[in-house]
């Protein structure tokens, strides 16, 4: 599955993107994170408890960027074992578009899941997966803006 937004981001380009690598600010915009750990400049051990329907499973993963075409194209990327529960995957291209004193931060972001959790059904894996996406896309902009009004 594959979803795509775009947001606007009061900020320069090289702001957003310094603050997208930067763990501190990652861990505060991924849902459910209660561990994020660097092991490399491009790698990020991950701890993240989740609940899609019936199941909540904490997951122990990693979380890989890639800054090839950066600062205007990288992406990140993640997985993580929930045990029991399943695997899921997922991650997120991300171009980041200069504008003036902002930044057209613009994604696309896919997600796949096996296990226990898959047999939830497409449905309910596609609409967790939209809000956690919006979600963690939404914290990224409060957190650049620091506007709680969004909460």
């Amino acid at each position: 599955m594959e979803l795509a937004d775009e947001i606007v981001i009061p900020a320069t380009r090289d702001m957003v993107y310094k603050s997208l690598n930067d763990i501190e600010i990652l861990k505060k915009c991924i849902p459910g994170c209660q561990e994020l750990v660097a092991t490399s400049d491009t790698e990020m051990a991950a701890i993240v408890v989740l609940k899609i329907g019936p199941i909540k499973a904490k997951f122990n993963g990693t979380v890989t960027l890639d800054q090839t075409h950066a600062p205007q194209f990288f992406s990140l990327s993640g997985q993580g074992d929930g045990g029991v529960a399943g695997f899921a995957k997922g991650g997120a291209d991300v171009e980041l578009v200069a504008d003036g004193a902002s930044t057209i931060l613009k994604y696309t972001a896919k997600a796949e899941t096996g296990g226990k959790i898959a047999q939830l059904g497409n449905r309910l894996i596609t609409s967790t997966a939209k809000k956690l996406s919006k979600q963690f896309f939404g914290n990224f902009e409060t957190e650049m803006t620091g506007d709680e009004a969004g909460d």
